[in-house]
């Protein structure tokens, strides 16, 4: 047995739905296309005023699924696809208005794809999704502070002269450690189908 695995608190995951820190992600991904509508026409205030909420309930459905025993299936779903959306909105959004180069879109996008290929594939073996893991969680956190940075950049005030390398040291880090995310998980998907090999022998 590996020590290091066995080592691991148990973590119950339950299969409810209507619990706090889902309706939370729930309330998120409601914000999507508001938020989309909002960068795409210029109303820069309201989308950073709904990019910093998303960001605040992000933290909070962890942090209380994690303190009040209240993990779940739905919520380890909802909480990285909701992520993900403000992501890809937000660098649709920013790509559109030619903040940010369409190649840096390009990169993320072919991670996201990388990603959902693993998480198709351990589907396949009747694994809902694979757990979100702190690399992964300091990639998007760093993402969503890079775009606002990069929008409030797009002004000609010493504010904006700020924000914008800042923004773009995010954006860099945040790329770097979404790609290490993603070896992280298919590095867990490797494991997972060798365990589950040796089960069935």
């Amino acid at each position: 047995m590996d020590l290091a695995h066995s080592q691991r608190p148990v973590v119950v995951v339950s299969d409810r739905v209507f619990t706090l820190p889902n309706i939370l992600s729930m309330l998120r991904l409601v914000g999507v296309p508001l938020f989309l509508w909002l960068i795409l026409s210029g109303h820069d205030g309201w989308a950073l005023t709904v990019l910093a909420l998303s960001g605040i309930s992000d933290y909070l459905d962890g942090k209380i699924a994690r303190r009040f025993g209240l993990i779940s299936r739905v919520g380890q779903l909802l909480d990285p696809l909701a992520d993900r959306l403000y992501i890809l909105s937000t660098l649709l959004g920013l790509a559109w208005r030619e903040i940010i180069p369409w190649w840096l879109v390009v990169v993320l996008l072919a991670r996201e794809v990388f990603g959902t290929v693993l998480l198709l594939i351990v589907r396949r073996q009747g694994v809902i999704g694979l757990p979100v893991h702190f690399v992964g969680k300091a990639a998007t956190f760093n993402l969503l502070y890079a775009f606002p940075l990069l929008l409030l950049g797009e002004g000609s005030s010493a504010f904006a002269a700020v924000a914008r390398p800042v923004g773009w040291a995010f954006a860099w880090w945040g790329v770097a450690l979404y790609w290490v995310a993603g070896i992280m998980y298919a590095v867990q998907v490797r494991d997972l189908l060798r365990s589950l090999r040796q089960a069935r022998a």
